[in-house]
């Protein structure tokens, strides 16, 4: 027999309680895209306690869309380990190209995420952050429906020690940090400098250059990264997104053990 608002009471009481418990955490990533959950994934590896919040309701970013809505995608040589240790099965197309079913990478990077106990919440923005002493302390969240429907309804926050801005190509939290925080970004302009046109080879290799620190205790990934530090678009190549979150990961897990 089942009751209908114990079925009720079961996702509600879960969820909150999952809820409640991530409003403080060692990192927040905004964007569930490859590179967001790439990072997610390492992070949770070495024991930090991890939550993305995505605005969408599919996770995934352009994973799932391939090149064109034919979903598959390519990865090269440098990024196959990562794909290897999550299970994806690859074809070798030709020497350095790889391809993949792009709902399968995507659900090795949502399965192993979360088995690692990344907490991932879909269908909430972030429309802002913190800021305390001169620094990126956490940010500002709000359903995504609300946010659709143009309701004036006030947000909540979520405090971290680091926040990872992987919104591709918008770089939506560098973009709020840039215009509300009166500060210069670690840019050559003190500024979202922009992406530049498509150009997969040279966007591929600038792309883990750009993976870094833009403002204290805000980093950069994936798409993000290239366009806050105004290297190309590469289309529908996903290894250079996966090297990215694996390198914040990296990163971050450097500076968290020194925090230690």
């Amino acid at each position: 027999m089942l009751d209908d608002i114990i079925i009720s009471r079961a996702i509600t009481e879960e969820y909150f309680k999952e809820f409640l418990d991530s409003l403080e955490s060692d990192v927040v990533i905004v964007g569930a895209g490859p590179a967001g959950l790439c990072a997610a994934y390492n992070l949770a590896r070495e024991g930090f306690k991890v939550v993305v919040f995505e605005r969408t309701l599919r996770p995934g970013g352009g994973v799932p869309g391939g090149g064109m809505m034919f979903n598959k995608v390519v990865v090269q040589e440098d990024s196959k380990p990562i794909l290897d240790e999550l299970g994806v099965n690859l074809k070798k197309y030709q020497e350095n190209y790889y391809v993949a079913a792009a709902l399968e990478m995507l659900g090795a990077l949502l399965f192993q995420s979360i088995r690692e106990g990344v907490r991932i919440f879909n269908c909430i923005s972030v429309e802002d952050v913190l800021i305390y002493e001169k620094r990126v302390a956490g940010v500002v969240i709000n359903w995504s429906a609300a946010e659709a429907a143009g309701l004036h309804v006030d947000p909540l926050t979520a405090r971290a020690e680091f926040v990872v801005d992987a919104t591709g190509h918008a770089a939506e939290i560098a973009e709020i940090v840039s215009r509300k925080s009166g500060g210069k970004l670690f840019t050559s302009t003190g500024k979202i400098i922009g992406e530049r046109p498509m150009w997969a080879e040279v966007g591929e290799k600038v792309l883990l250059v750009n993976t870094k620190e833009v403002y204290p205790h805000l980093y950069v990934c994936g798409m993000a990264a290239n366009a806050v530090f105004g290297g190309p678009r590469m289309g529908p190549v996903f290894g250079g997104m996966l090297l990215s979150g694996q390198k914040v990961a990296q990163l971050l897990t450097s500076r968290l053990k020194k925090k230690d």
